[in-house]
């Protein structure tokens, strides 16, 4: 690990005039901390933001929450309201990691995981979205639990997070504080990047911006909602795919869908197809299954990721029959 310099603030004023080009902020460290130590990440500056007052859930006048960016994870799972809610946020995110991970890890900093693609993680590798300009190794190499949608010949690595597909099923939006002192929304289909000709930008932030809280609107999935992850053990693994499903459903017919997939592409994959498809239709095998082949139709795997196109279309039928058979 390379030297840093320390700064510890205590309110959002101090962390944003502390901010540099070459300076991160740091929250429960889970991801940044590990990326340091391989000397993927090189701060110059680390700020402390944990001790800002963004640790609440507080309730919206339109029904929704605000969670606050610097809550850990598993408190906000926990939460009675988020639980009541939001249960597809609640199950996604208790799927993730380890209980003690989730202790640590926070609301703002889940949002900003990276990869963890090996040619990533091992600087020895050509990596495009550690070192611009070196080439993709995964490209033509080991692949198996790479993207199959979104991904550009620059990179074709998938975002990591569990929180975030099902952010990206209920919907959501990013406050961030800007370092002028003013403040933005990022509608949260937005807040993630593909990599085009970038893959180094994960987000659409801005330099210097800090994230504070993300804005639930009026839940519309508390009954009808399943969040299926995929892996190679039962804990402490990565998707190598999942599916945030949620359902409204009235007097036997979908009314809106919400749905979402994980490890398949650079960024949280909003299944816009299958959701328009499914509003108006009954509940049923055909009609699941017919969503699903909508979406993995456009699927572009590689030589050892094919696997998930016949995998994604079985998991997205067996989550939208989990969530409509399952009620809260």
């Amino acid at each position: 690990m390379r030297p840093f310099a320390y700064t510890s603030a205590t309110t959002k004023e101090q962390a944003l005039q502390a901010s540099r080009p070459t300076s991160h902020y740091l929250a429960g460290g889970t991801n940044l901390v590990d990326l340091m130590k391989e000397d993927v990440e090189r701060p110059d500056q680390l700020i402390h933001v944990t001790n800002l007052d963004y640790k609440k859930i507080t309730s919206n006048a339109d029904g929704g929450l605000t969670l606050g960016a610097m809550l850990n994870n598993a408190d906000t799972a926990n939460n009675r309201d988020v639980r009541t809610k939001y249960p597809l946020l609640s199950m996604a995110m208790l799927s993730a990691a380890t209980a003690q991970i989730r202790n640590m890890a926070t609301n703002g900093g889940n949002l900003l995981q990276r990869t963890r693609c090996p040619y990533f993680f091992d600087t020895a590798m050509p990596c495009n979205k550690r070192q611009p300009g070196t080439g993709c190794g995964a490209i033509n190499g080991s692949n198996a639990l790479h993207a199959i949608f979104g991904y550009s010949d620059k990179c074709i690595a998938v975002n990591p997070s569990d929180m975030c597909v099902a952010l990206a099923a209920i919907g959501a939006m990013v406050e961030v504080q800007k370092p002028g002192g003013s403040s933005r929304m990022i509608n949260f289909n937005d807040f993630h990047r593909l990599p085009g000709s970038q893959p180094e930008k994960d987000t659409t932030l801005m330099a210097g911006e800090l994230i504070t809280a993300i804005h639930l609107s009026k839940p519309i999935f508390s009954d009808h909602y399943y969040y299926l992850k995929i892996r190679e053990r039962s804990s402490y693994a990565f998707a190598l795919l999942s599916v945030a499903a949620g359902l409204q459903v009235n007097n036997g017919v979908i009314t809106k869908a919400g749905l979402a997939m994980g490890g398949v592409a650079h960024k949280p994959w909003k299944l816009t197809k299958a959701e328009a498809y499914l509003a108006g239709k009954k509940p049923e095998q055909a009609v699941f299954g017919a969503a699903a082949a909508m979406e993995m139709k456009d699927a572009k795997p590689f030589k050892e990721n094919k696997y998930k196109v016949e995998m994604g279309t079985a998991a997205i039928v067996r989550a939208l029959t989990q969530a409509y058979e399952r009620e809260a």
